[in-house]
């Protein structure tokens, strides 16, 4: 008992790490606007919260890429195929995990500015240029993606990696993705999700008041599974799967797979 409560205590205090640095990277952005623009910078400073978030992302990138390394994502990556919409791609970590030799052409909807340019510079390091598309964009920006020639039932694969905890209306883009889905398209995602846990999730609540804030606009505590299942029709519900060795208390535990539109 004595240590279960100490592990759960550790875990609760786990945002605190990453919190400093969201909290490091608005303070140095938000000086730099002003030590080299003057007044003149808070004509900008509505930008400031995503210049932040991006420097939080580089400087913390290379322990994403080995939690992610370790764990489905580049399984799931590679098994992407035909017209690929890629939903929030950030710094283009999961660009090497795609088979190049399965995809026709990837579109990837980056909303935050400042993630672009290291976007495109791994969509070159990767020989990926003329074969991926990067779209400064939301994805819930329909005039945007129907521009580009994303329509109603012309993509084969979405991929989704931690992505749909920052849409502002998630079920309503949940439901739009399932309509750019081709029949027999499949949604590919590895997402995080309620705990199973009410005290956990009652912790979650609290954090996520300075979490969604400084970091992207994530939100710890949003019921990600429910959302993806109730999309639309999926032939495989029985598909999603779970880290059934964790504690059932687990902040944010993860849940990932490949959901299959009906024919």
């Amino acid at each position: 008992m004595a240590s279960t409560i100490r592990q759960r205590l550790t875990s609760y205090l786990s945002p605190i790490e990453p919190l400093k640095y969201a909290i490091w990277a608005l303070y140095t952005t938000c000086w730099n606007a002003i030590r080299t623009r003057g007044l003149g910078a808070f004509s900008e400073a509505g930008k400031w919260r995503d210049e932040a978030f991006a420097l939080w992302y580089r400087t913390l990138n290379a322990h994403f890429v080995r939690m992610e390394s370790g764990s489905a994502v580049p399984h799931l990556v590679a098994s992407a195929e035909g017209v690929v919409l890629e939903l929030g791609p950030g710094l283009g970590n999961q660009i090497p995990s795609f088979d190049q030799t399965k995809i026709r052409h990837i579109y990837g909807v980056e909303l935050n500015e400042f993630l672009i340019p290291d976007l495109h510079a791994k969509v070159t390091e990767c020989g990926l240029d003329g074969k991926y598309t990067v779209i400064h964009s939301g994805v819930e920006d329909t005039d945007t993606l129907e521009a580009h020639g994303i329509l109603p039932g012309s993509i084969d694969t979405i991929l989704s990696i931690q992505t749909f905890c920052s849409f502002s209306q998630p079920e309503a883009v949940a439901k739009e993705l399932y309509k750019l889905l081709k029949p027999g398209g499949k949604l590919i995602f590895w997402e995080h999700s309620l705990s199973h846990d009410f005290v956990t999730r009652r912790v979650d609540d609290l954090w996520n008041i300075p979490w969604n804030f400084l970091v992207g606009g994530c939100n710890r505590n949003r019921d990600t599974l429910r959302i993806i299942k109730s999309a639309g029709p999926w032939e495989n519900l029985d598909a999603i799967e779970e880290n059934r060795g964790e504690p059932h208390w687990r902040m944010m535990p993860r849940f990932w797979g490949v959901l299959v539109k009906p024919q």
